[in-house]
């Protein structure tokens, strides 16, 4: 198992692979890196990223889970960069409940890059964030996002609108 740690604005991130694909991101730092190629491109997508200078990542994915947990993982790549999706529009899309995508989302095993901090309650409001820093996580990370897409600005509707979801 590859394996690097490697800092961002909000703090230190543990990044794991396979060998072909990322498998996890968490917080906090390893005893001893082991990387590979696949991590060292997802250090250099993370930091663009926090930089502004990346809305997508393009890295091979394999996040652990069930199939429903895979289907709202695939469903929160769909969210677009600066946009927020809902628990309950992801539910209706899923044919499920907003609860079981909450419990997707908390089990997210690829944070940041699985944008599970683009999806809200109903209203707006934020829901929760498992992650490190928990809603002001959330919040930070939405606030980036929304200041590189122009979202407020009048360039963000197509990613404002999304939230329809």
């Amino acid at each position: 198992m590859a394996r690097l740690s490697i800092d961002s604005p909000l703090g230190p991130l543990m990044l794991s692979g396979d060998g072909s694909a990322l498998t996890s991101v968490g917080w906090g730092r390893f005893d001893r890196d082991e990387p590979d190629a696949v991590l060292a491109e997802t250090a250099r997508q993370l930091e663009a990223y926090f930089t502004g200078r990346l809305q997508r990542f393009d890295l091979p994915l394999k996040p652990a889970g069930t199939a429903f947990r895979r289907s709202v993982w695939d469903a929160m790549l769909a969210i677009p960069y600066g946009g927020t999706a809902t628990y309950g529009g992801m539910a209706k899309m899923l044919e499920s409940g907003p609860r079981a995508v909450g419990g997707a989302c908390g089990a997210n095993p690829i944070p940041i890059i699985i944008p599970c901090h683009r999806v809200l309650a109903s209203g707006g409001a934020p829901g929760g964030y498992s992650g490190n820093g928990g809603l002001d996580t959330k919040a930070w990370l939405l606030a980036l996002e929304r200041r590189h897409a122009g979202v407020g600005q009048g360039n963000g509707a197509a990613a404002e609108q999304f939230a329809l979801l």
